[in-house]
């Protein structure tokens, strides 16, 4: 460990072993909540407040800042990404943050998984309704002022639109923070076994604070930040070091493929189950070759092992089965629900912010439904685009050995599967 004026770095190799650790930790956890602080959005060119080349620490200096881009044109960070990555994997249950600059949103993360306590310079919300609106401009106001917009919502029974005020949603320093982003984020934080701070000296209140909530209920703090922060004596993991570094790693030794930002997106709501969220963002379709691949492997999927080695990112099989939408597949599994003796094979997924199924319930001849779970699989679930059609398939996520048996992480960390299947706890 060494330190550059009040910064602190993790040698590579002290870096590697809190990263290994950390993956555990999240392993380990069944409701993952991360805080994120104007750190996360440096290397998108917007300072952050307390490091060398921050607004306070400049100010102080009598400097301004320097931004390196607009507002409009940053482009989300490796941090960003990775935490969508996270929530997709199942991992990642809520993410509470205190910067303003929209890029969580922007990034394609659910904003109903988001509590924003600070604002977002592009989104404006209704006075009399509530309603808000992501604009693909910044707002131009702060302080919760008049936008000079009114809202468009439509009223029942043919009535007029609401025809609120629209105010800007970035706070000033003697306002109060919105009602319903704290509530949400207050009550995660006590739900939370694991509370992950990236990029934040934990210096404002209440935001600050809410990590202590996840302590106090007998969880575990972890802290990724360059400066000290204010409750690094309540961590039980701290890492000094970029958190785009530690993402990347973490990604890796997690096994996760980091989404691809492909312009704004913004996700109103994730209806996504904890066992089926997968990357949506695939590099190339499924081939004849693939097909001929699955066809040699598929009598020795199950226990067996496979009869020869495997490259990491190698296709394995196709979960294949009836493609449903969410309604649909809720049905079905009610009806599976009838007679426990039929089984169920129900894999759920987000693919551009909608809800699908596989279901693999009928027997068929290929085996993908049938590899078994492991937290440490040696394959990892991954989405293929084909003619707009998503397809579920499996990918070795290492090099995988003559003999090995093939395992993947099911992804289900509810409490009422983990009672009625103990195994997924492994």
């Amino acid at each position: 460990m060494f330190s550059l004026l009040w910064q602190v770095f993790d040698s590579p190799e002290e870096l590697k072993v809190k990263v290994d650790t950390l993956a555990q930790l999240i392993k380990e956890s069944e409701y993952l909540v991360v805080h994120s602080g104007a750190g996360i959005s440096t290397s998108a060119g917007i300072p952050d407040f307390r490091g060398p080349k921050g607004v306070w620490t400049l100010e102080e200096k009598g400097e301004s800042p320097h931004f390196d881009t607009t507002f409009e044109d940053a482009r989300p960070s490796l941090t960003h990404m990775a935490l969508l990555g996270l929530q997709r994997a199942g991992y990642l249950k809520y993410l509470i943050s205190q910067n303003v600059d929209g890029l969580h949103v922007r990034s394609g993360f659910p904003r109903d998984l988001l509590s924003e306590l600070h604002g977002n310079m592009f989104v404006e919300e209704c006075e009399k309704c509530g309603r808000q609106y992501v604009r693909e401009k910044v707002i131009g106001v702060m302080g919760l002022k008049p936008t000079g917009r009114h809202c468009e919502v439509k009223r029942s029974r043919g009535l007029r639109a609401c025809r609120g005020k629209l105010i800007s949603t970035i706070l000033d320093w003697e306002d109060a923070l919105p009602d319903r982003d704290l509530n949400k984020a207050d009550d995660a934080s006590r739900r939370a076994d694991l509370a992950l701070t990236l990029g934040t000296s934990l210096q404002i209140k209440p935001s600050g604070d809410l990590p202590l909530l996840t302590k106090r209920k007998g969880g575990k703090v972890a802290i990724v930040n360059l400066q000290p922060t204010k409750h690094d004596k309540h961590a039980h993991l701290r890492i000094y070091g970029y958190v785009d570094d530690v993402m990347k790693q973490l990604m890796e030794k997690l096994g996760l493929d980091m989404p691809k930002w492909e312009g704004p997106t913004v996700c109103e709501s994730s209806t996504a189950t904890s066992e089926s969220p997968v990357d949506v963002k695939p590099p190339h379709a499924i081939t004849a070759k693939n097909k001929c691949e699955e066809k040699k492997h598929i009598d020795d999927l199950i226990t067996k092992g496979i009869e020869e080695g495997m490259e990491k990112g190698e296709y394995v099989v196709e979960y294949h089965g009836d493609l449903l939408q969410i309604t649909d597949a809720k049905q079905r599994e009610a009806e599976y629900a009838q007679n426990p003796a039929t089984g169920c094979y129900m894999y759920y997924f987000q693919y551009l912010c909608k809800t699908y199924c596989v279901d693999a319930t009928k027997e068929t001849g290929r085996m993908g439904r049938l590899i078994n779970h492991s937290k440490t699989g040696n394959c990892q679930t991954k989405l293929h685009d084909i003619n707009g059609v998503p397809h579920l398939i499996l990918v070795a996520s290492r090099d995988i050995d003559e003999g090995e048996e093939l395992l993947y992480d099911y992804g289900d960390r509810s409490k009422a599967s983990i009672a009625a299947h103990p195994w997924l706890k492994y």
